[in-house]
C-alpha cells in the first residue's frame, strides 16, 4: 500500500470519526450521492456513513459515502408540481413589455425581450 492511501486508510475510524478510505477503494455497498442519483436513489435522511479522501488541487478532498441498501427511491413530481414548473417556465420565457413568448428565457437584468430593450436598440 503506498503512502498516500495509507494515510487515508482508516476503516474503523479512529483516525478520522468515521470509516475513511482512499480514492476508489470503498467497499461495495457505499455509494456517493452523485452514485445514488445516477442509481435512482436517494439518501433518504441517512447519516454520513463514510468518507473517501484523496490528495487534489489546494489539499485534501472529501467525498462522503452512504449505505445502499439503506436509500430510498427518488421522489416524482405529482402532475400538479410539473403543470406548476411549466407554468413557471413559460413565464420564464414571456416578455413583460410586449406579451410575446419567446423561444428564450428573458434575461433578468433586461427585464423584457431582446427586441423591446432600450438598451439593445442601439446596436441594431
Amino acid at each position: 500500500m503506498a503512502r498516500i492511501r495509507a494515510a487515508y486508510f482508516d476503516p474503523d475510524g479512529a483516525r478520522y470519526g468515521i470509516p475513511t478510505y482512499w480514492w476508489k477503494g470503498a467497499p461495495p455497498g457505499y455509494a456517493t450521492r452523485r452514485q445514488l442519483t445516477a442509481a435512482g436513489l436517494r439518501p433518504g435522511g441517512q447519516p454520513v456513513a463514510a468518507q473517501v479522501l484523496w490528495r487534489g488541487v489546494g489539499g485534501t478532498r472529501t467525498a462522503y459515502l452512504y449505505r445502499v441498501d439503506l436509500a430510498a427511491p427518488k421522489r416524482t413530481a405529482t402532475p400538479a408540481q410539473r403543470a406548476a414548473i411549466g407554468k413557471a417556465l413559460l413565464a420564464r420565457r414571456t416578455c413583460r413589455t410586449c406579451r410575446q413568448v419567446r423561444p428564450y428565457f428573458i434575461p433578468r437584468s433586461l427585464g423584457e425581450c431582446l427586441t423591446c430593450s432600450p438598451l439593445l436598440k442601439e446596436f441594431r
